[in-house]
């Protein structure tokens, strides 16, 4: 409809002012949503053109509204140097439910991305440590646009880049040795490696010898050292296999958990390119890509002792997805304190001469507390995110048997309701907001929440079993009240959320057009009788509530949320 609008737009810009017939999608772009549902559904701005045509945006209105005349799609109202265009409720209501039902669970998708490969890093653990509240945000941020990616056409590729390499692995290993069990470390998992990895610092505090030993196994991991690379290899599936507990309870996939040490054996290649292209540069002994002309400190690629570190392993992970995906665009979900990192990262291979340093985007996003108070690892203050989902999942079922004490399938809604509570709470703000979780909000049955949204797509599907199958045609001039017009603008709208989110890469933009959705279906659902005694208007407004509840499963599916069909 929208599009509609555009070129009709083109065609009056063509007739009154004998102008080249401009393009439709960048008049679509320049049309506003009216602040107030009075001005209309869609609004021109004719100030745009003011510059071009050398008239005053009044005149443009005007001169345009005289050529716009199509009853069936809009009707047209020339305001100051605005115009306004009222859709036909009828009309709209026909175009738009045939539209969305014609494609269940599609709707909203798109082939923008076809042949365009995205790889997306997030989550991104580190090994042999917990998976904590403050790693949600990567994680979920990730797996939200890889499904949005997924939707608008793209191949993904979702990318796990572990921390898995440096000095503490070797002492984690000397301190297994010293002190560990195979027995303790099978039962315990990442937290047991944990308590070995503070026993050793606490151990060193009193022995400074330990850290020259750690340091010695690290090396013989490096080395290839047959018993140090067993026993590191263990520590990762042990970590693996405790995360990936969260994972699935999280529904999170990756195509590749390549980290840091699948990189070790690439940089050598990277740091000669450097060399010969001449972008090494010494600097107290280390060795460096100058970036003073960015306005930036040097990018360090080898210490003083010849070791590299991680920026230098970022690189080399770059390049190899490069040749390896050929991506067209490279997502890094990490947290906004990396900035600087990024720039640098990008700008050297920039300077590297590959132009493709352009594709390559950081997607920073905000801190997490939690109940007012900041995550702090050293202070004990932190959060274990399976602790957290089974907590949510635990809160969950006790509202359930409060409300709804005979439902079938309690465990499995108390699953979706508490880990659907969770993911929203982190993508329900633009990702680089700081978010406070709390529990009274996050289970909160009214208002933004996941529960909310999840209640309204049950009583929208037990809306429908109630209808049962129904023979007859709907008469969409049941649907030209306000309620369903507003509910019937957001169903229209999705797919331009959709595309926002993917653009911005703000999965947000969906979370909050799929709550609106859902607002606007309950104004619609207390104002109307929606099983009418007229056949044909209990068609149309069970039509329009079809359409609400594929529209929002789709949306919470975009963003990592399963949609119960009973609460």
């Amino acid at each position: 409809m929208k599009m509609r609008i555009a070129k009709l737009v083109c065609a009056a810009l063509k007739d009154a002012f004998d102008a080249d017939e401009p393009a439709a999608p960048a008049v679509s772009d320049m049309l506003e949503i009216p602040p107030e549902p009075g001005l209309g559904d869609y609004a021109f701005p004719c100030f745009k053109l003011a510059k071009t045509l050398r008239k005053g945006p009044p005149q443009i209105a005007a001169a345009l509204s005289e050529r716009i005349n199509a009853p069936e799609t809009a009707s047209v109202q020339c305001v100051g140097g605005y115009l306004n265009f009222f859709l036909n409720r009828e009309n709209f209501a026909r175009e738009t439910l045939e539209a969305v039902l014609a494609q269940p669970g599609r709707w909203g998708a798109s082939d923008v991305g076809a042949g365009k490969t995205v790889c997306l890093d997030y989550s991104s653990i580190n090994i042999a440590k917990r998976f904590h509240i403050g790693h949600l945000s990567t994680t979920m941020i990730g797996h939200s646009l890889r499904r949005i990616y997924d939707f608008s056409g793209y191949r993904t590729v979702s990318i796990n880049h572990l921390g898995d390499w440096g000095t503490q692995f070797g002492k984690m290993v000397c301190a297994y040795k010293k002190w560990g069990c195979k027995e303790d470390v099978e039962a315990g998992g990442v937290q047991a490696l944990v308590d070995l990895y503070v026993r050793f610092h606490k151990e060193a505090e009193k022995d400074p010898a330990l850290d020259d030993e750690g340091r010695a196994w690290f090396k013989k991991i490096e080395d290839g050292d047959e018993e140090a690379l067993s026993i590191f290899n263990w520590f990762k599936d042990v970590t693996l296999k405790d995360t990936q507990r969260v994972y699935d309870l999280l529904g999170v996939t990756f195509d590749s958990y390549a980290g840091e040490s699948f990189y070790v054996d690439k940089v050598g290649a990277v740091i000669e390119e450097l060399r010969r292209k001449g972008l090494l540069v010494e600097s107290e002994g280390a060795e460096v890509v100058d970036l003073s002309e960015e306005n930036m400190p040097p990018f360090l690629v080898l210490k003083k002792d010849g070791t590299t570190l991680y920026a230098t392993r970022d690189l080399a992970a770059a390049l190899y997805r490069k040749q390896t995906y050929g991506f067209d665009k490279c997502l890094y979900v990490v947290a906004y304190q990396q900035d600087l990192h990024f720039r640098q990262l990008f700008k050297v291979i920039e300077k590297m001469g590959y132009p493709w340093a352009k594709d390559m985007e950081h997607v920073a996003f905000g801190m997490v507390s939690y109940e007012g108070q900041a995550l702090a690892t050293r202070k004990g203050n932190i959060v274990y995110l399976d602790d957290l989902l089974r907590r949510a999942v635990d809160k969950a079922r006790e509202i359930i048997e409060e409300k709804s004490p005979n439902l079938a399938n309690k465990e499995e809604v108390a699953r979706q309701i508490g880990i659907g509570a969770v993911i929203y709470s982190d993508l329900q703000n633009s990702r680089i907001k700081d978010i406070d979780f709390r529990w009274d909000r996050a289970l909160n049955f009214d208002g933004e929440t996941a529960p909310y949204v999840q209640y309204t797509h049950t009583r929208c599907c037990s809306v429908l079993r109630k209808a049962g199958e129904l023979s007859a045609a709907p008469d969409y001039a049941a649907l030209c009240d306000d309620e369903a017009q507003a509910l019937l603008r957001l169903l229209a709208r999705f797919p331009e959320a959709v595309d926002e989110a993917r653009e911005r890469n703000e999965p947000f933009m969906v979370t909050r057009h799929t709550t609106q959705i859902a607002q606007a279906y309950n104004k619609f659902y207390y104002e109307h009788r929606i099983l009418d005694d007229d056949p044909a208007a209990t068609a149309a407004r069970v039509a329009l509530t079809r359409a609400a509840r594929d529209t929002i499963k789709t949306g919470l599916y975009l963003i990592g949320i399963e949609a119960p069909e009973q609460m």
